[in-house]
């Protein structure tokens, strides 16, 4: 028993250096942990349980018979993040650099059938250079093996992704169809093809960096939600996101104990809106001060800025904040605000996480570019998500509503279930400018007359009561009270029932 409990161990400590010494202290040279560093940052200390440490792949071509490491370059298992299950892999950059094989494959999709069946969270780190050439198709089947799980598990358990290291050819599907990706700078990089296909192809000389960086995919492509400096500081980041998130579409959010009172009055957003109507303010110094103790995770905040998104609590209980962003772009909507938004409001309706809506939009960005980008069905989007979603839904227009864009962000008309405005907000087809100067075109030549016409227009129309009369704003609050009102709101709301007619699945406009 002695000598077999021994090979145990040693087999054990084999498994555990991965690729070897040598290439754990290159994987530290580059500023890179490796898997299993990873996963013990991950998850809570001593919690991980390792699953398939001596899987060796099948390959006999090209010399493989003789390369062989247990493991076969991905650490899978389970263990608990803050005390709640999740299930992990992490790919070994040590072994084969990472890249995927057959039964590398069959060990994330046993991880990824244990996550659905459990109901739990799936997070996977990769580093990794895209399939194992030697092994040809049957590398590639395994992908199509992972894709489909990705897209059976969507909408059911949270699916994140950690973008690690490289991430090249077919290892991108699988992040892509999960909810989150975040990445690391200066480290980690996704693209379909590399610089040197890249260049042989289209004669493009492009960096790993300006072709698929943090800084493009945060910033340009929006694949990414969001980067850190260094894998410590990222995997510390996704402790804090699964607290905000529910293990499955089922649970319900999570609640965590609360010493912030939902009945705290916060005076300074009496001051918060400028008086003139044009002056920016930051709308996430709203969001902070509604949030429980100030505690706010945004979701791609370097992306489409004019548009805020992201996690908080109300009362110990997750909420999904989504604002118009007046220090950017007037907090316009524009294509890529629209589909930034209606991303993050079809999680939260997947998840039943209660959505709270600040407005402040003076409608949709003109112009040709916006046109011809398909403007029409990127602001459809976000139309169709918030009208689809029957979680509860709070909104508070702070001040500008204009136009489409007033109907689209969670107004009463898609369902909104507890509408309010501050009295500095203005719901209007336009700003009273515009307005006047269309309906009063035969007195533009006269500027006294058109700005009797404005003021007018201001004082009729770009107030918060005549949408009040006709019942499409609950009540107009007052600003220091928009955390107490909201909290009060949402446990009102924490019993709704909504059902869509039956389908078997919408057709979304994409």
């Amino acid at each position: 028993m002695k000598a077999i409990l021994e090979q145990l161990e040693a087999r054990r400590a084999v498994a555990q250096v991965g690729g070897g010494e040598k290439r754990i202290e290159a994987q530290h040279k580059r500023g890179k942990l490796t898997a299993r560093e990873r996963l013990a940052l991950l998850l809570d200390e001593g919690s991980f349980e390792e699953y398939d440490m001596f899987v060796e792949h099948r390959c006999t071509e090209f010399g493989m018979a003789e390369s062989k490491i247990p493991g076969d370059g991905v650490v899978t298992g389970w263990g608990t993040i803050n005390g709640r299950t999740v299930f992990v892999f992490a790919k070994d950059f040590t072994v084969f650099g990472g890249s995927l094989s057959e039964t590398h494959a069959q060990k994330i999709t046993k991880i990824q059938d244990m996550a659905l069946k459990n109901r739990a969270p799936i997070i996977g780190l990769f580093d990794a250079g895209g399939a194992r050439i030697q092994e040809g198709v049957a590398a590639l089947g395994g992908y199509g093996e992972v894709f489909q799980r990705n897209v059976m598990a969507s909408g059911v358990i949270p699916q994140i992704s950690v973008i690690m290291g490289p991430c090249a050819g077919g290892d991108v599907y699988s992040p892509a169809m999960t909810d989150f990706i975040f990445m690391v700078r200066d480290t980690s990089y996704m693209f379909v093809t590399g610089p040197d296909v890249v260049k042989t192809v289209t004669n493009e000389t492009v960096t790993a960096e300006q072709l698929g960086g943090a800084s493009i995919h945060t910033t340009k492509s929006s694949i990414a939600d969001g980067a850190y400096d260094n894998d410590v500081e990222a995997l510390i980041q996704m402790r804090r996101l699964m607290d905000f998130l529910p293990a499955n579409n089922e649970e319900g959010v999570p609640e965590l104990p609360s010493f912030d009172d939902p009945t705290r009055f916060e005076d300074s957003l009496d001051t918060l809106i400028p008086e003139n109507p044009n002056k920016p303010y930051d709308i996430k110094e709203l969001i902070m001060k509604v949030a429980d103790e100030g505690d706010f995770f945004e979701i791609q905040g370097a992306f489409a800025k004019n548009m805020v998104t992201g996690f908080g609590r109300i009362a110990g209980n997750t909420v999904g904040f989504v604002a118009n962003q007046p220090m950017m772009l007037a907090g316009v909507l524009d294509s890529d605000a629209s589909r930034k938004a209606a991303r993050f409001v079809r999680f939260c309706d997947c998840f039943s996480i209660p959505i709270v809506t600040f407005v402040d939009v003076p409608g949709f960005l003109p112009g040709t570019a916006q046109e011809y980008g398909g403007l029409i069905k990127h602001g459809a989007k976000l139309l169709f998500a918030y009208a689809e979603a029957t979680v509860p839904k709070v909104t508070v227009i702070t001040r500008k509503a204009y136009g489409g864009a007033y109907d689209v962000m969670s107004s009463k008309h898609i369902r909104g279930d507890v509408n309010y405005a501050w009295p500095t907000a203005e719901i209007a087809v336009m700003g009273p400018k515009g307005a006047a100067e269309i309906l009063y075109r035969s007195e533009l030549g006269d500027p006294d007359k058109i700005s009797k016409r404005i003021d007018d227009y201001t004082d009729r129309f770009a107030n918060p009561f005549v949408a009040a009369e006709r019942g499409y704003i609950d009540e107009v609050i007052m600003p220091h009270s928009t955390r107490k009102r909201v909290a009060r709101a949402l446990d009102m709301l924490r019993n709704k029932h909504l059902e869509n007619p039956w389908k078997k699945h919408d057709n979304i406009p994409l």
